[in-house]
């Protein structure tokens, strides 16, 4: 038995509301982010650690994170299984899953199961869980992983990716010098991620980074994409509207604070990428044994009995 998951970071976490506003506008996207295909892609190449063939494969916030092409092309045999935060990503993902009218696929094999994240399976019977670019949503990532080690069977793996730190690191000096609040939540470090694995049971997580660096013509262009990236989730964001001769202002710092020397804007993105496994259930040792002393006197008689020839 493990012991309930403590909070993984003392640093506030992205707020909920916020939260739920950006995958209401992730369901009317009709596509994931650039980047999430990107790091999607890059997460598939680490599925050879998995030496075993999964039967069952469960995508975590599926539409969002983009890589369902590449389970489906990895597991072609597997049931696939995706779940969502809201209604409108799940239709999103029941749409995506759909083979074309004329393929064999749409008539021949059952539509892929898609679960509201409230009712996500917890039965333990997907050999792999995978979670593209989802969990610094999350407010409590322990909490998180109780989840995700309660839907996995022993032996079957997590596999996950996340934004790090130092995600957006350009933009915190330039908010301050202005007088703004922080651009966003706080990420978590990969150590404290590994960290709240074993706590909740997970056996072995490996933990790695890297770092990576995008650019764009311009402010509009960035913001755009950004946008597109959940915006600023952070419970210390502006409570209202911004106005016109604000967002001006900002454009106008970004395109001096960011430019590289090839005039395009340069901002830092950090892409954790961690994965585990759930083992067999331990069995508990008792700190005190009681044995009667019936039973000591049986032991040591039997002790006392010389050994019978063959």
């Amino acid at each position: 038995m493990t012991s309930p998951p403590q909070s993984t970071s003392s640093s506030p976490g992205p707020q909920a509301a916020a939260v739920q506003a950006h995958l209401r506008r992730a369901a009317r996207a009709g596509v994931a982010p650039w980047l999430h295909g990107e790091i999607a892609r890059r997460m598939a190449q680490r599925l050879a650690i998995v030496k075993t063939t999964p039967a069952v494969v469960i995508d975590w916030w599926s539409a969002q994170g983009g890589g369902a092409a590449a389970l489906r092309a990895q597991y072609p045999r597997a049931q696939v299984e995706a779940v969502e935060p809201n209604e409108g990503l799940v239709r999103r993902s029941a749409r995506a899953a759909l083979a074309p009218w004329w393929s064999p696929r749409r008539w021949t094999r059952p539509a892929m199961p898609v679960w509201r994240e409230a009712d996500a399976p917890r039965d333990g019977r997907a050999q792999l869980l995978w979670s593209n670019m989802m969990l610094h949503w999350s407010a409590d990532p322990a909490l998180q992983f109780t989840q995700w080690r309660d839907a996995v069977a022993v032996d079957g793996f997590v596999m996950f990716s996340c934004f790090g730190p130092d995600t957006l690191r350009e933009l915190r000096p330039l908010y301050r010098r202005l007088g703004w609040a922080e651009p966003g939540h706080a990420f978590i470090d990969m150590h404290d991620l590994g960290d709240a694995m074993v706590q909740v049971g997970f056996a072995d997580p490996v933990m790695d980074m890297e770092q990576l660096t995008l650019t764009w013509a311009d402010a509009a262009a960035a913001l755009a994409e950004l946008r597109t990236l959940g915006g600023n989730a952070g419970v210390q964001r502006h409570a209202g509207l911004r106005t016109p001769r604000w967002r001006a202002r900002l454009l106008a710092e970004l395109d001096t604070a960011l430019a590289g020397p090839d005039g395009r804007l340069r901002l830092s993105f950090e892409i954790i990428y961690g994965h585990a496994f759930r083992p067999p259930p331990r069995v508990r040792v008792a700190a005190e044994t009681r044995v009667s002393v019936e039973a000591l006197r049986s032991l040591a008689r039997a002790g006392s009995k010389p050994a019978s020839k063959s």
